[in-house]
């Protein structure tokens, strides 16, 4: 009533210093719709100091999780600024008592403010919920932030068609009807989103790639640690430090390896060939026995099988089995097998078939690389050669 009588007050005023009343009106109703937007603007001022700081104090006095996070996620600051909204929404029938055209535009800007300070303060609760899981161990491997940004499409999706039916004076379902006849053109707008969301849902049920996974993709595009999982987007950071970007849909449509299996498990395997000189594989005789012996420790107690003459190939295997299974680098637990391929045009290939327990990479290559610089060089000692091509 305060702002009726005020109104009223203003517009006699206004007519007894001559002006045509019907400017009179809109005159004095301009100035009342901008003093509500003072008081608003004052209104919103006062609750973000009072309310947002006594939060504040609150939540440095008692800091949890839930108080620290709705602030860091602004969902208290979004809620509050629909406070001075209502108000100018209830007072503008008192202003603009007259301008029925001017009443109805205001009001819908004020419930349209509303609103997206609604789908703000929604959003910052999506935010703060992927903020809980991400700081769960347990959750930590789920690619929670492409469903969280799945229900933001969806969220703020709704709310534009909230708004459009606002602002065109229609019902909401009447629009969501008739988007059902441009369904096609929506799944092509959306292709990318709703592909990125199928494949995400496949990925995270079948626990087919977790953030810190190494994995390699075929076509040679990405081979490196998984970061992050988005809706649109696996970002994948490659061992020479780029980073490959790739349509969740790939890893799901196309093959993929993943090593976590490897990184999981007590070792890291290690498959390689030695190629022996066909030409230098023999009999052995008593006295070559008896050298290796003498001179390889390993094979001080060496005896073949009775009635067996074995050939220095076949005394070269026993000793990279012993040799692996004396290193403490090597996982005995695992298999190890050392076997001899079908012969080639180069040669006789044995196979070194074992385990490494250290998985990191750089340790990884020095380990293997050190055991078959070892290996290389013993042949000799069992009257070996190694192949290797010259013109």
């Amino acid at each position: 009533m305060l702002v009726v009588d005020l109104g009223k007050w203003m517009n006699e005023i206004l007519i007894n210093w001559g002006i045509n009343p019907v400017v009179a009106d809109r005159f004095d109703e301009t100035i009342m719709a901008l003093l509500m937007i003072v008081v608003a603007i004052v209104l919103n001022y006062l609750c973000q100091a009072i309310l947002i700081g006594g939060m504040k104090q609150y939540t440095r006095r008692r800091p949890h999780q839930w108080n620290t996070l709705l602030m860091k996620r602004k969902v208290f600051h979004h809620l509050i600024h629909t406070i001075p909204a209502f108000l100018v929404y209830l007072l503008l029938p008192m202003a603009l008592i007259r301008g029925k055209e001017l009443l109805l535009i205001s009001q819908k800007a004020c419930v349209i403010y509303i609103i997206f300070s609604l789908l703000l303060a929604i959003n910052g609760i999506l935010l703060m919920i992927m903020d809980i899981y991400d700081g769960r161990e347990s959750m930590k491997d789920r690619p929670m932030k492409g469903f969280i940004q799945v229900l933001q499409v969806l969220l703020f999706f709704v709310g534009g068609i909230v708004i459009i039916a606002i602002v065109v004076n229609k019902s909401p379902t009447t629009l969501f009807a008739g988007l059902g006849a441009s369904a096609a053109i929506l799944m092509l707008v959306f292709k990318d989103s709703i592909l990125g969301f199928v494949a995400g849902i496949q990925l995270s049920a079948n626990d087919m790639v977790r953030p810190g996974d190494w994995v390699t993709l075929p076509s040679g595009d990405a081979n490196g640690i998984v970061q992050e999982i988005t809706l649109n987007t696996v970002k994948i950071q490659n061992f020479d430090n780029t980073i490959s970007t790739v349509p969740p849909y790939t890893l799901v449509s196309s093959p993929f390896q993943n090593w976590r299996g490897m990184t999981q498990s007590g070792g890291r395997r290690v498959m390689k060939n030695i190629t022996l000189d066909l030409t230098t594989l023999q009999f052995c005789t008593s006295e070559m026995l008896d050298r290796y012996r003498k001179e390889i420790p390993l094979m001080a107690d060496y005896q073949p099988e009775e009635g067996v003459v074995p050939t220095n190939s076949q005394v070269y295997r026993v000793y990279i089995e012993r040799y692996l299974c004396s290193l403490p680098v090597v996982n005995q637990e695992l298999d190890l097998i050392i076997s001899q391929k079908e012969a080639t045009m180069y040669g006789v290939p044995i196979q070194v078939y074992f385990f490494s327990r250290n998985k990191v990479w750089k340790e990884y290559e020095r380990i293997q690389s050190d055991i078959f610089d070892h290996l290389l060089a013993m042949a000799p000692k069992f009257d070996l050669k190694v192949y290797q091509y010259s013109d």
